[in-house]
């Protein structure tokens, strides 16, 4: 694998966790765009929302993707980060992205089985299970756009992970 594998999705997606696994597997080094970030600035999504509002952060989330893609590299990024026309250009013409979709049911389940309110804030304002599918509506296009193979996130760890190496076999024939 020399290009880098971009995760997409919807917060909850496991992006994060499908990344870590992934990484181990294919013995290369894996990044999470939200996490640099936030070690960037020393601060946590939430607080640069509250600093610099939604359009500081996006634009500090640009910078992030671009630092952190590498060859070699899994980059699990941030759920809003294919609302920039930039950012979902750059990914495709950069590496191999792979959308994480999962039904709304299960986005909500995982978020609240392990919620972190510090690293995401509300978009909405709105509970939870109302916010995810408004947002997931909105994003869903673009995330399709933007990806050049779609995996089914409410699939067991091993059977996502079976998929994207697969869609990596399929891009380093092509």
């Amino acid at each position: 694998m020399t290009l880098p594998i971009f995760l997409i999705g919807a917060r909850g997606c496991g992006k994060t966790t499908v990344g870590h696994a992934l990484s181990q597997l294919q013995a290369c080094p894996f990044v999470d765009t939200d996490h640099w970030l936030q070690e960037q600035a020393q601060m946590t999504v939430a607080q640069l929302v509250s600093k610099e509002g939604w359009h500081g952060f996006r634009a500090r989330e640009t910078q992030a993707l671009e630092a952190v893609t590498a060859p070699a590299h899994i980059v699990a990024t941030g759920g809003g980060i294919i609302l920039s026309e930039y950012n979902r250009k750059f990914m495709r013409e950069q590496g191999l992205v792979i959308y994480l979709c999962a039904p709304v049911s299960v986005l909500v389940d995982r978020l609240e089985a392990y919620p972190k309110e510090s690293q995401r804030p509300t978009l909405t304002g709105k509970p939870i299970r109302e916010e995810v599918g408004e947002i997931l509506a909105g994003r869903d296009a673009l995330y399709r756009e933007t990806a050049h193979h779609v995996v089914d996130a409410a699939a067991s760890l091993d059977d996502v992970i079976a998929e994207i190496r697969n869609a990596m076999h399929m891009a380093r024939a092509s």
